[in-house]
C-alpha cells in the first residue's frame, strides 16, 4: 500500500476539486438520509388514521425533491472526483512517456515491448479506478454509513446496533479475501505484459512468419499464452467473486435481526411501523456502501499492484543523462570530434567491441568507416551520439568531453541515419519534416516558458536553420519518386513505411536527416538498400551542399569511402589501417583487398 502514497503529488495538484468532490458528497448523504424520514411519517399517519391527501402528496414531493437534490449533487460529486481522476491519469501516462523516452538504448534492448504496452494501459487504468472510483464510493461510503447509522441511533440505539452487529464481520471477511487479490492480480498484470510483447512481435514479424510458414506454430504460441492469461484471470476472478456472496449474506444476517428485534419492539410499543419502514430504508441504504467497500478494495488491491509496477518503471534511472558534470553554457557544436585512447564494452563480462582507437576527425570533414560485420562500426557511431558511455578514455567534440554536452544540444546537432530505418505512420512529408519540427517545437516551448540555460536542468539549443522539405528530398535522390505518387508529398506511407520499397524508405530516412541540418550527419550503412548509381548521386549532393557539417559514412562498399577525407578499417575493434582512398591502394592491405575484390563482383555484374 506504501505505493499509492506515490500519487500524493497528482492528488495536491487537484486538490480543490477533491475537497469540492468530497464536500459534495456529504451533502447528497444528507439528502439522500433525510427523505426516509418522510416516508416514516406518511406510513404512521395513515396507521394511525390521520393521513390526508394533501399530507401524503407533500411527503411524497419531499421524497421526490430530496432524491432528486441527492442524485444531482452525486452528479457533480462525479464531475468533481472522477474528472480529477481522468486529469491524474492523464499526466500519469504524460509523465509515463517522458520518462520512457529519457531512458537509456540498453533498457529498450532488455525490455519487451509488450511489458511497456502493459505499463501504459492496464496499469494506469487500474491506478486510474484507484484514484477516482474507489476514493468516491469510499467518501460515499463513510459519509453515508455515518449519517444513516446516526439517524438509527436516534430512533432506537439498541436496535441500531443490533442490526450493524454483523457489518464489522463482514469488513473484517472482505479484508481478508482482498489480500488474496494482491499477488493475483499482480501475476495477471505480469502475464498480461508477457502475451502483449509476444503479439506486438508477431505483428511486428508477420512477413517472416509468413514467408516461413508458422503461422500455426505462432498461433498455438498465442493460445498457451492466452490459456495462462485465462487461467490467472479465473484465480482471480473466483476469489473476488467470494466479496458479494460475503457482503449479501451478512447483510442478510442483519434483515434477519431487524425483523427480530424490530417487531419485538413494534409488539412492546417502543417502535412504530413507521420508523422500522425507516430502519429497512437506511438498512438498504447501508448495503450499497458495504457492497462498495468489496468492491473499493479489490481496486485498492489492483491500483496498489499496478502503481507498484509503475514505480519500479519510475526509479528506473537512465545510464546516459546530464549530471553535475553538464555544461549549460554549450548551446551548439561545430563538430570537430576527436577520440582519445577510448576502448568500450556493452557489459563488464563481455570482451571490448572497441579496444585503444584514438582518431581526430576535423570539422566539417567527411569520415568513412570500412570494416567486416561485428568490427564495431556501428558502436563507433553510437559512441558519438552518446547512446552509451566509452568505458575507457574519452570522445570530445568541439574539445569539450562529451559527458559535459548536455544531451538536448548534443542529440539536436545530429543527424542519425540507420541501415534499417524507422519511419512513422504519416505522409512523407511529415516523416521528412519529423526532426525540424521536433526542433521548432522545442524552441517555441522554450520562449513560452522564458527558458534559459540551466533551468530546470534543461538546455537551451541553439536554432538550427532547417532545409526546405523538397531540397532535402532532391539531396536524397527521392524527390522525382515522390513526384510519381499521386499525392506527392502527401502520400501516406503506412506502418513503419511499408508501401515504399528499402531503398525508398532508406531515401526517405536520409532526407528525414538532411533537412535538420544537422553540425554532424552519420550514415551507418544507410545507403545498403540503393545501387551504386543512386549512392554516387546522394553522395555528389552531400559534397555540394554549402552548409559546415562533419559526415561519417559506415559502409561496406568501397566506392561510399572513395571521396571522403578520411577512411579507417576497423578490424575487431581496432583501427587498422587509415588514409585516403588513394593512400590505402598504396598501401595494399585489407582495403586494397576489399577494393579488388569488388571490382570483380561489378565486372561479374556487368558481364
Amino acid at each position: 500500500m506504501k505505493s499509492l502514497l506515490r500519487l500524493l503529488p497528482y492528488f495536491a495538484r487537484y486538490k480543490k476539486m477533491f475537497v469540492r468532490g468530497s464536500v459534495l458528497v456529504v451533502f447528497s448523504s444528507a439528502a439522500q438520509v433525510f427523505w426516509p424520514h418522510f416516508l416514516g411519517s406518511a406510513i404512521d399517519s395513515i396507521k394511525n388514521g390521520t393521513a390526508t391527501a394533501g399530507s401524503l402528496l407533500l411527503d411524497a414531493v419531499a421524497i421526490v425533491f430530496l432524491s432528486f437534490v441527492s442524485g444531482f449533487l452525486y452528479y457533480l460529486v462525479r464531475q468533481n472526483i472522477i474528472v480529477a481522476s481522468r486529469l491524474i491519469e492523464y499526466d500519469l501516462r504524460n509523465d509515463l512517456l517522458a520518462h520512457v523516452e529519457r531512458l537509456s538504448t540498453r533498457f529498450f534492448q532488455t525490455t519487451p515491448q509488450g511489458e511497456l504496452m502493459a505499463y501504459a494501459t492496464n496499469d494506469i487504468d487500474a491506478v486510474r479506478y484507484f484514484i477516482g472510483p474507489s476514493v468516491m464510493y469510499s467518501a460515499d461510503t463513510v459519509t453515508t454509513f455515518l449519517a444513516a447509522f446516526g439517524v438509527m441511533l436516534a430512533i432506537s440505539p439498541t436496535l441500531a446496533l443490533a442490526t450493524v452487529l454483523p457489518l464489522p464481520l463482514m469488513s473484517l471477511a472482505v479484508y481478508f479475501i482482498g489480500k488474496k487479490v494482491h499477488p493475483l492480480f499482480d501475476a495477471v498484470q505480469a502475464h498480461f505484459a508477457t502475451m502483449t510483447g509476444r503479439t506486438t512481435e508477431s505483428i511486428s514479424g508477420i512477413r517472416v512468419i509468413r514467408a516461413y510458414v508458422r503461422e500455426a506454430y505462432e498461433t498455438s504460441i498465442f493460445n498457451s499464452l492466452a490459456k495462462g492469461y485465462f487461467d490467472k484471470n479465473m484465480r482471480l476472478a473466483k476469489t473476488q467473486g467470494l466479496m458479494q456472496p460475503v457482503i449479501f449474506a451478512f447483510m442478510g444476517l442483519s434483515t434477519v435481526i431487524l425483523l427480530l428485534f424490530g417487531g419485538k419492539l413494534i409488539i412492546d410499543h417502543r417502535l412504530t411501523i413507521g420508523d422500522l419502514s425507516m430502519f429497512i430504508v437506511y438498512l438498504g441504504m447501508l448495503t450499497w456502501p458495504f457492497i462498495a467497500l468489496g468492491w473499493v478494495t479489490n481496486m485498492v488491491q489492483r491500483g496498489a499492484a499496478s502503481m507498484a509496477r509503475l514505480i519500479k518503471l519510475f526509479e528506473t534511472e537512465p545510464e546516459i543523462k546530464n549530471s553535475e558534470r553538464t555544461n549549460w553554457q554549450i548551446t551548439s557544436i561545430r563538430g570537430e570530434i576527436e577520440f582519445h585512447n577510448v576502448s568500450f564494452r556493452y557489459r563488464p563480462e563481455l570482451e571490448p567491441v572497441l579496444r585503444n582507437i584514438s582518431l581526430r576527425i576535423e570539422e566539417g570533414a567527411t569520415l568513412a568507416i570500412i570494416g567486416r560485420t561485428g568490427s564495431g562500426k556501428t558502436s563507433f557511431v553510437n559512441l558519438i551520439a552518446r547512446l552509451y558511455d566509452v568505458t575507457e578514455g574519452s570522445i570530445t567534440i568541439d574539445r569539450h568531453d562529451l559527458r559535459t554536452i548536455p544531451l538536448e544540444v548534443l542529440r539536436s546537432n545530429i543527424g542519425f541515419v540507420t541501415q534499417e530505418p524507422f519511419l512513422f505512420s504519416e505522409t512523407i512529408n511529415e516523416n521528412i519534416a519529423f526532426g525540424t519540427r521536433a526542433a521548432a517545437r522545442l524552441e517555441r516551448e522554450e520562449r513560452l516558458l522564458g527558458a534559459t540555460p540551466g533551468t530546470n536542468g534543461a538546455a537551451h539549443v541553439a536554432p538550427l536553420m532547417p532545409v526546405g522539405i523538397e531540397d532535402a528530398a532532391r539531396s536524397a535522390d527521392i524527390y522525382d519518386n515522390v513526384m510519381e505518387f499521386p499525392e506527392r508529398f502527401e502520400t501516406m506511407i503506412g506502418e513503419r513505411g511499408i508501401t515504399l520499397s528499402g531503398g525508398q524508405k532508406q531515401r526517405t530516412a536520409i532526407a528525414r536527416a538532411i533537412a535538420r541540418n544537422p553540425r554532424i550527419l552519420v550514415f551507418d550503412d544507410a545507403m545498403s538498400a540503393v545501387d551504386t548509381a543512386t549512392e554516387e548521386r546522394i553522395l555528389s549532393n552531400l559534397r555540394k551542399d554549402p552548409s559546415p557539417r562533419t559526415t561519417i559514412l559506415i559502409s561496406h562498399r568501397t566506392s561510399t569511402a572513395r571521396e571522403a577525407d578520411l577512411i579507417i578499417v576497423l578490424d575487431r575493434g581496432r583501427i587498422v589501417e587509415r588514409g585516403t582512398h588513394q593512400e590505402l591502394l598504396a598501401a595494399e592491405g585489407s582495403y586494397y583487398d576489399l577494393y579488388r575484390r569488388q571490382l570483380l563482383e561489378e565486372s561479374l555484374d556487368r558481364a
